[in-house]
């Protein structure tokens, strides 16, 4: 029962990471309708700052520079690889999102090779706590409540404050919400800024139990948050927060079984038959085209 329940908490806390990026693509999404597939090289960068600046400064300043670093690089991505497209057709930003995910990755390799960084271990994130029978890590254990905390949050900062009214306009009628005089491309960098920094946070609590860090870390962790966004609704924030949770714990009671072998494939399975069966997701809204 002990070791079922460790199981549980792990999906709960892979699950929360999982959310968390989850909520980037669909911020990007509904804002733009374009999938950033470089979101989940962003999540692997934001390991990267996170091991270099441990070396040099204190653990809290470590975090605060991982934080601000990968903010500054989802808007300078918005800035050099999207905003010049802004009036292009969809399937070219799309290619132009995956050839950042490429430079991202190799990029990666070129400074840092390919092998696996060792990831620092945060103090008092790593502590054995005790839930019962079951022994979990600290960070397995608040994982989820950060995640809960920031989607209650970003949920008040959409619905609640001008900013947010702005994303909202713009996600509904991109042409109208120019014309109405909201700057455009404020609200969109703000939009990257936002999903960059959760991607950040999610980062630093999903490498804090898997010790290290390599170039391609981030591909197959952003897949499956795009998965979890696609399952929940693209576009939809509590969406994203569901279908994170979801595929995490998911993925984690396939291992539990014995059927490791097919956590990732399980995945993808979802994936397909949600395309299939409700292609908007969980709380996805049909889009109307209008003649």
């Amino acid at each position: 029962m002990s070791t079922f329940l460790q199981y549980v908490f792990t999906g709960i806390s892979v699950g929360g990471c999982y959310a968390l990026i989850a909520i980037g693509y669909t911020l990007v999404y509904g804002i733009l309708r374009l999938i950033n597939f470089a979101h989940g090289d962003i999540f692997m960068m934001a390991g990267y700052f996170m091991i270099f600046s441990f070396a040099v400064f204190p653990f809290p300043v470590a975090i605060i520079i991982t934080l601000v670093a990968t903010t500054a690089l989802g808007i300078l991505i918005e800035k050099f690889a999207y905003s010049p497209l802004r009036q292009a057709p969809r399937m070219s930003v799309m290619i132009s999102a995956i050839g950042v995910s490429y430079l991202l990755q190799n990029l990666s390799t070129y400074l840092f090779s390919g092998l696996p960084q060792p990831y620092p271990a945060i103090p008092g994130l790593k502590q054995r706590v005790m839930l019962g029978d079951a022994s979990v890590s600290l960070v397995t254990f608040i994982t989820p409540i950060v995640t809960i905390i920031i989607v209650l949050l970003l949920l008040r900062l959409v619905n609640k404050t001008k900013i947010g009214m702005a994303m909202r306009a713009v996600s509904k009628d991109y042409e109208a919400a120019s014309l109405m005089g909201i700057k455009l491309n404020t609200t969109i960098s703000f939009t990257f800024a936002v999903g960059s920094l959760l991607a950040a946070v999610g980062s630093i609590l999903y490498f804090t139990d898997r010790s290290s860090v390599y170039p391609f870390s981030g591909a197959l962790p952003g897949l499956k948050c795009f998965v979890a966004a696609v399952f929940g609704g693209i576009g939809s924030i509590p969406g994203a927060l569901l279908g994170g949770f979801f595929i995490g714990i998911s993925e984690t009671i396939i291992k539990a079984v014995g059927l490791s072998t097919f956590s990732d494939a399980f995945t993808f399975i979802i994936l397909i038959i949600m395309l299939i069966v409700k292609p908007t997701g969980l709380f996805g809204e049909k889009s109307v085209d209008k003649v």
